[in-house]
């Protein structure tokens, strides 16, 4: 588990282009212009799991495209605003902590695709629109966490033309992302399965943000140096040898 732990979050194509970016290759990221920030941005959203999982639970009950184009809508202009100026006035916070509440906003979105609060707490559910606008403002500054790990430039000027560049990326991996959801979806939408299968499908996804959820965490726990932008798999070893039961016990004891 440890292992499979490490490799998932070890093979996020973002985390290997952060991890450890020397000071030549800072310079060349920024000589390789605004396409390299877009495409970057593009990456970022088609393995980002967090926003796709999400996006998934937002348009899976939606059958037209007038509703999925109103909810995408409202959620690219929230993670607009929290990329582009958190981004641009360097406001961050532990990007663990972050994405572990994102992976609160999956569960929140699976849980009311099944009915949850009907079910649960006898309420109608809260105004999904205006859900969707404050999931994306976190998303967004779920993105710009990542971003403020990357590049950027001293030039202001510049330094928004990278981080405009990277939104317009992060669109376009969107774009891409939502048309292959929504076309499986119209799909399978006309299947017998799909009534069937829809709640189990919500179930695993509220399941999967249950692991996102823990995997986040488990990062928060272990890594001591958040501003360092990598997976320390070493330091977590480390770290789950020093709590291995057997190297903690105290045999003095057995004979009390």
């Amino acid at each position: 588990m440890r292992r499979l732990l490490a490799l998932t979050l070890g093979a996020s194509p973002l985390l290997a282009l952060a991890h450890g970016i020397s000071a030549e290759d800072q310079q060349r990221m920024l000589n390789a212009g605004y396409f390299h920030y877009i495409e970057l941005g593009a990456r970022h959203m088609l393995t980002g799991y967090d926003h796709l999982l999400f996006l998934f639970g937002v348009v899976f009950f939606l059958t037209t495209f007038r509703d999925v184009a109103k909810f995408v809508t409202v959620f690219t202009i929230g993670h607009c605003i929290t990329l582009i100026f958190a981004t641009y006035f360097k406001i961050t916070w532990n990007y663990y902590l972050v994405d572990a509440i994102i992976a609160l906003s999956v569960m929140y979105k699976a849980f009311d695709n099944n009915g949850g609060f009907q079910k649960h707490f006898a309420m109608e559910s809260p105004n999904l629109l205006w859900a969707v606008f404050g999931f994306g403002l976190l998303h967004g500054f779920g993105l710009s966490t990542r971003l403020q790990q990357l590049p950027l430039g001293d030039d202001p000027i510049a330094m928004l033309w990278r981080i405009l560049s990277f939104n317009v990326g992060v669109e376009l991996g969107q774009i891409a992302a939502l048309t292959v959801m929504v076309g499986a979806l119209a799909l399978w939408r006309h299947r017998p399965s799909f009534k069937r299968i829809s709640y189990a499908a919500n179930l695993a996804l509220f399941y999967g943000g249950v692991y996102l959820l823990f995997t986040q965490l488990h990062g928060y726990q272990h890594d001591s140096h958040p501003d360092n932008f990598r997976f320390p798999a070493a330091e977590h070893r480390h770290a789950h040898e020093d709590m291995d039961v057997e190297n903690t016990e105290d045999k003095t004891r057995d004979g009390l």
